[in-house]
């Protein structure tokens, strides 16, 4: 008996120090997690019950020099169906109402979304895509739809909304206006104006501090954020939805004419360098449809042709080499260099005649014979000339991945005794459209070389945050003397040169045609093809505008690849239309003239601008385009149906401003 009392006590004994132990341990355990740990479990606790949100800021607007919106953002919806939430009763109560609904709306048939929400009752899915890429307008009907109007936790409807971008004029200058986005790689590609001036559009993201509570709900814990959003500036684009509007009309149809794998259009204004139109198009080898894929006209190096015959001559002329009454004999059309053969591509060349003459028709045996017998001694000096006028570098342009220009130097290691008269006819030598562009645009504009400007002012609202003024690269790229000499040449490979076929007696124009073989020396010239161009300004004697079209590979089936015949339209086309609607005159449509229907308009949308008072405004009878803007500056999200003037709008006048808030307009 003592015994067993005995053995009784020392399992008591051993429970009570077990307990003992596990007594310290709870101790030590809470004493780590309240002294060691303390701070970490205190910010995990908060975390999961206080959260910092971001507030999103507003994404500012680009438009056009005429303020016409070339991108905004608009809300876009996407619906999903939680199958586990609706009762069983009102599920097959309200399936075939619902379905019925989305079939009419969505053009689905109704049988298709019966059984897509059976099949995930049936499978408990609670993330079914019902629909995506939705307007607001249709979010909103979607919502109203039998089940779906009990809401979230009783009808299983998912909301996800996000904000897209948007490009009212569509693929206009898709490349330009460009975007912002992370790519699939997880990249972050910055394109175009929308990316270069990121900075001044995108704004600064607000913070709030939120408590959940109950059903995973959040709600702020105080009235203030603690950051508020900086919504972002507004952007002023110089493009010009007229002239891009021709411009992109004349090169697409060109492009599909010839079957031309890509090509680009450039109008720029001769005094300030603002570009007014630019368009990019690049062929899909599946589709056959052309696309504004690649920036070809900023981005694209490569041998100019003829089109840098321009440098020939202000070299020669402005070095007092030659006068362009100089003769020159073309040989019957062919020059040796080194066993190398230059030629004419008019058979049997152009037999004697003038350096001046020679620039007209293009004569490539004449100018390479010009350049060669007055630089070949001192190549250099021809070559610091080209590097004086800036060509050998490149523009500065705010995008992503310009063209990278080479121009031959005599220290190169490959340079050699052709390197000086093949740069003569453009060949040899990489140079992007745009800076092409911009040396004949200094011609034009008496020797001052401008670089290209594509945003002319950043705003908010109506307040100018930063104006961005003319840029001079290159005060005088030649004398006085000189210019006049260029322009006469120039308008007269119009009048009775290479461009002759563009003449018209109604309207003047100067410039130079290109056509270059490319990839001649690769794969046996089995990948040659042809680079056609016309790079000018009109009107010829007070010029305003200048433009360069440049069209790769057109079908040489048609034996027409010549830039006259091939690019030269292009410019016609645009200068046709640009000029006024008396052609009989020689000038040009004032395109900043005050109208004043415009500016009536314009008072009208200001009025209503400054008597908002926090309110919404009625908006009935304002232009689409005045509404969104005036909506827009306000940060509120707007949703367009239809064109013309507002007709209806879905808050009504006098209602509070929400920020962020979304707005239905209806036009008519």
């Amino acid at each position: 008996m003592a015994v067993e009392d005995k053995q009784i006590s020392y399992r008591i004994y051993l429970v009570a120090f077990v307990i003992f132990l596990i007594a310290i341990a709870i101790t030590v355990k809470l004493t780590n997690i309240q002294w060691v740990e303390g701070d970490y479990y205190r910010k995990l606790a908060k975390e999961r019950t206080v959260r910092t949100f971001v507030i999103p800021a507003n994404k500012g607007n680009i438009y056009s020099s005429d303020g016409s919106l070339l991108a905004t953002s608009i809300p876009n919806y996407t619906i999903r169906f939680d199958a586990v939430t609706p009762k069983a009763e009102d599920f097959e109560k309200n399936v075939k109402p619902l379905s019925d609904n989305l079939s009419n709306l969505l053009s689905k048939p109704s049988s298709y979304f019966q059984s897509l929400f059976r099949n995930a009752r049936a499978n408990k899915n609670r993330y079914t895509l019902v629909a995506e890429d939705l307007s607001y307008t249709e979010y909103a009907k979607i919502k109203a739809f039998p089940l779906f109007e009990k809401g979230a936790n009783k009808g299983g409807i998912i909301v996800e909304q996000k904000t897209v971008r948007e490009h009212p004029i569509g693929i206009i200058a898709e490349r330009t206006i460009g975007y912002d986005r992370i790519d699939q790689d997880g990249m972050l590609k910055r394109v175009g104006i929308e990316g270069a001036f990121g900075k001044y559009l995108n704004g600064k993201d607000g913070k709030i501090l939120k408590q959940k509570i109950a059903k995973g709900q959040w709600k702020p814990i105080r009235d203030i954020n603690e950051v508020d959003p900086q919504d972002g500036y507004d952007v002023i684009s110089t493009i010009d939805v007229y002239i891009q509007d021709i411009a992109h009309h004349a090169l697409l149809k060109q492009l599909q004419e010839y079957g031309a794998e890509h090509g680009c259009v450039v109008v720029m204004e001769t005094k300030t360098g603002q570009v007014k139109a630019i368009s990019n198009l690049g062929r899909d080898e599946k589709s056959g449809n052309y696309y504004e894929t690649i920036n070809y006209a900023v981005a694209e190096s490569h041998e100019p042709g003829s089109t840098f015959k321009l440098v020939d001559m202000i070299a020669l002329l402005d070095d007092n080499k030659i006068d362009t009454t100089k003769i020159y004999d073309s040989n019957g059309g062919v020059v040796t260099y080194r066993g190398k053969k230059v030629r004419d591509s008019h058979d049997g060349g152009y037999g004697k005649i003038s350096v001046g003459r020679g620039f007209e028709v293009s004569s490539n045996t004449i100018l390479v014979q010009a350049v060669y017998e007055n630089y070949k001694n001192n190549p250099q000096e021809f070559v610091d000339r080209i590097d004086r006028m800036g060509l050998n570098k490149p523009l500065g342009l705010p995008f992503q991945g310009e063209g990278i220009p080479r121009i031959p130097q005599t220290t190169d290691k490959d340079w050699s005794a052709i390197s000086l008269p093949w740069m003569a006819f453009g060949y040899g030598v990489l140079v992007t459209p745009m800076q092409t562009l911009t040396l004949y645009n200094a011609v034009a504009n008496n020797g001052e070389m401008v670089k290209p400007q594509f945003v002319s002012e950043i705003k908010e609202w109506n307040k100018a945050i930063k104006k961005y003024e003319k840029q001079i690269i290159n005060p005088k790229i030649c004398s006085d003397e000189t210019v006049k000499k260029l322009k006469v040449l120039l308008e007269n490979v119009v009048k009775r040169g290479t461009g002759s076929k563009l003449y018209s007696k109604d309207f003047s124009m100067a410039g130079k045609t290109g056509t270059a073989q490319a990839n001649y020396g690769k794969n046996g010239g089995n990948d040659k093809h042809y680079i056609s161009s016309f790079v000018g300004f009109f009107p010829a004697q007070h010029p305003k505008y200048s433009c360069i079209v440049v069209v790769h590979k057109p079908n040489t089936s048609m034996n027409n690849y010549y830039g006259a015949d091939v690019a030269g339209p292009v410019f016609k086309r645009i200068a046709q239309k640009i000029f006024t609607d008396a052609p009989s005159t020689n000038e040009i449509k004032d395109l900043d003239k005050k109208i004043a229907k415009q500016e009536n308009k314009y008072q009208e949308y200001f009025d209503k601008a400054q008597n908002i008072n926090n309110k919404i405004p009625n908006l009935k009878g304002m232009s689409g385009m005045d509404a969104v803007a005036l909506l827009g500056n306000l940060g509120i999200k707007v949703k367009v149906k239809g064109i013309g003037k507002v007709k209806k709008q879905s808050v009504q006048a006098g209602e509070p401003i929400i920020k962020n808030s979304t707005i239905t307009l209806e036009l008519s």
